[in-house]
Parts: structure tokens; C-alpha cells; sequence
């Protein structure tokens, strides 16, 4: 049995600041590779890791775009939903999106918590396990979301959709470092959410595996050297091997990504940092970033749950369009 893994796709119909290129045809060129890939290596199922679409319901147009390049794939999908796949990054609406909206047409199969499901070939069973996005993920226990249990399969397999990394980030992001959930009963951990994907981690024949988004949005220097690519897993022969397939699509970061925002990238990240720094200390301390102040603040004025949730999703998604450079001066 063999697996294509790949994650972060975001697709939009429009081409983000920091991108020269018409974005939404290089996407569509990379998920033709992949359909390529999948028939070259003859691979049998496809997972994706999350952030399938960069908002919960794109224009309709965009969408008959990109779901007919995804219906040119032989095999069966599986995805987990990523936090643009939602709204409010609350797994209950995803009936009202586009990635609902496609496993009701039975173009993928979404995995949700605590759902296993098996797939068998040539005597191997194998279990899917999946743990979407959620505003907790990275901030409760992590054995909660990235640790499963092996149970009557060959191989178990969990896609989750969070920040698992292979190194600390420090105290300002919210984040799981790899050896916080090496008790997983799970052969292979597969992730999305972190772009920038790190090198595999393996553990007493665990492994922890993120390629990196299958594209590329902001122009961080490390996205510029980045080559996006998709992970191969052959379980055949009933051992497990995988290959990290860089695209031959992706053209080079200098190319397709506006390098004269980079500074002015980083002067930002500069100045968030700045001003949590300036908000902890200021009269009362409510933490090390800004989801714990919100979070301390609903708990000490006993504000209804729905604000705060409402104040952590406008939170999230002021973050990103600040550290995208998508926030002007």
C-alpha cells in the first residue's frame, strides 16, 4: 500500500501580496503534479493534511477550478480540516463549508476526532486516525490531540492539523515540540499548519513527519529557500519506508516571492513582540502572548464563552494577515 501525503494547499482565487506569480494557476500546476505522482508511483490513497482552502467557502467559481483538478485523482482522499477550512476555526460549522460541502459529494473523506478508519490491501490493514484544528490544540495537553492508540491494524496512521515542530519556538507561539507525544501507539504522525515543515523525526520506529505547505504565501526567508514537496509512504512488503518528492512545479523562492517585504516582514514580527512584551508588563500580568491575555481577561470579567471565542478567532486571523504582510503600515 502506498500513501501520498500533502498539506496546506490554501486555495484562493486571488494571489497574495508577497506573490509575483498568478497564484491561483501555480496551484493548480503543483495539484497536477501531484495527480501525476499519484499514477507514476501508483499510490493508493491520498492524505491531506488541512487548510485544504484558504477561507471556509471560496467563490463558486474558484471552486468548480480547483475541484476539477482534485477530481483528475485516481484514489481516495482523506483530509482533515485545517483552521481556514472553518469558520471561527470551530469544527461544528463544517457542514456550512466548501470542505463540507465536498465530503457530502463524496469527493473526500473528512476524518474527524476519534473517528478509526481501516483500509486493507495485499493482507495489510491500515488505520486512518485524524484531529482537525481546534483553539486548544497546542495549548491543552498535547497527548489529547497528537497520541492515539494501535488497535487491530498492521500500521496506524494519524494526520493532525497543528503545530507540531521538531524544535522549541519559544514562549510567544503556542506550539508542541515532537518528544512531548513520543508515547503515540501511532507508526506515523503526519502534520500540517507549521508552513515551513521541519526534518522527519524518528522514534523506536515512530516517525513524525511535515513536508511543508504546498505552498507558498508569506516571504519569510526560509520560505524563500523552501521547495515545497510531498511525502511518499510505501508500506509494502510490510515494512515502512517514505521519500520526500520536492516539486518539480515550484519554481525557485526569488521567482515567485516578493523579497522587498522581507524587512519589513520582520519589523513586524519586531513590533508584536514589542507590544506583548509592553501589555505583560503594564499594570497587571496576564501572560506571555496575546491568546493568554484574552483568555485571562474573559476569565476575570466571566465573560461568556462565545466572546471569548469570538475574541481569539478575531486574534488568530489578525496574527496571520500581520505576519503575512498583509497588515498595512
Amino acid at each position: 500500500m502506498k500513501i501520498l501525503f500533502l498539506t496546506d494547499t490554501h486555495h484562493r482565487g486571488t494571489t497574495p501580496q508577497n506573490r509575483l506569480d498568478n497564484f491561483p494557476d501555480t496551484q493548480r500546476e503543483k495539484v497536477q503534479e501531484v495527480v501525476e505522482l499519484v499514477r507514476e508511483h501508483q499510490v493508493d490513497v491520498v492524505l491531506h493534511g488541512g487548510d485544504f482552502w484558504d477561507s471556509p467557502f471560496p467563490a463558486l467559481n474558484v471552486c468548480a477550478e480547483v475541484l476539477e483538478t482534485y477530481r483528475a485523482i485516481p484514489v481516495p482522499i482523506y483530509a482533515i480540516a485545517g483552521n481556514h477550512d472553518l469558520y471561527g476555526h470551530n469544527l461544528g460549522t463544517l457542514h456550512r463549508t466548501m470542505l463540507g460541502f465536498m465530503a457530502r459529494l463524496g469527493l473526500i473523506r473528512v476524518l474527524n476526532p476519534g473517528e478509526r478508519v481501516y483500509l486493507e490491501k495485499d493482507g495489510l490493514r491500515l488505520q486512518l486516525t485524524g484531529q482537525p484544528y481546534h483553539y486548544d490544540i497546542d495549548r491543552r495537553d498535547p497527548v489529547l490531540d497528537y497520541c492515539v492508540t494501535k488497535e487491530d491494524c498492521d500500521v496506524a496512521v494519524h494526520v493532525v492539523h497543528g503545530l507540531l515542530t521538531d524544535r522549541s519556538l519559544g514562549s510567544i507561539i503556542h506550539h508542541t515540540v515532537v518528544d512531548r507525544v513520543l508515547a503515540t501507539g501511532a507508526d506515523l504522525t503526519l502534520v500540517g499548519h507549521y508552513h515551513l515543515g521541519f526534518s522527519p523525526v524518528e522514534y523506536k520506529g515512530r516517525y513524525f513527519l511535515n513536508p511543508g505547505a504546498l505552498v507558498r504565501i508569506n516571504n519569510h526567508p526560509q520560505e524563500m529557500a523552501r521547495q515545497p514537496a510531498v511525502i511518499l509512504i510505501d508500506l509494502n512488503g510490510g515494512e515502512m519506508s517514505y521519500n520526500t518528492l520536492p516539486l518539480r512545479s515550484a519554481r525557485p523562492g526569488e521567482g515567485v516571492l516578493d523579497r522587498s517585504k522581507v524587512e519589513l516582514a520582520e519589523r513586524r514580527e519586531e513590533r508584536l513582540a514589542e507590544f506583548v512584551r509592553e501589555m505583560a508588563s503594564a499594570g497587571e500580568y496576564y501572560g506571555a502572548n496575546l491568546e493568554e491575555m484574552v483568555t485571562a481577561i474573559a476569565d476575570k470579567e466571566t465573560l461568556p464563552p462565545a466572546v471569548r471565542q469570538e475574541a481569539l478567532r478575531r486574534l488568530s486571523r489578525s496574527q496571520e494577515a500581520f505576519l503575512a504582510g498583509e497588515v498595512r503600515e
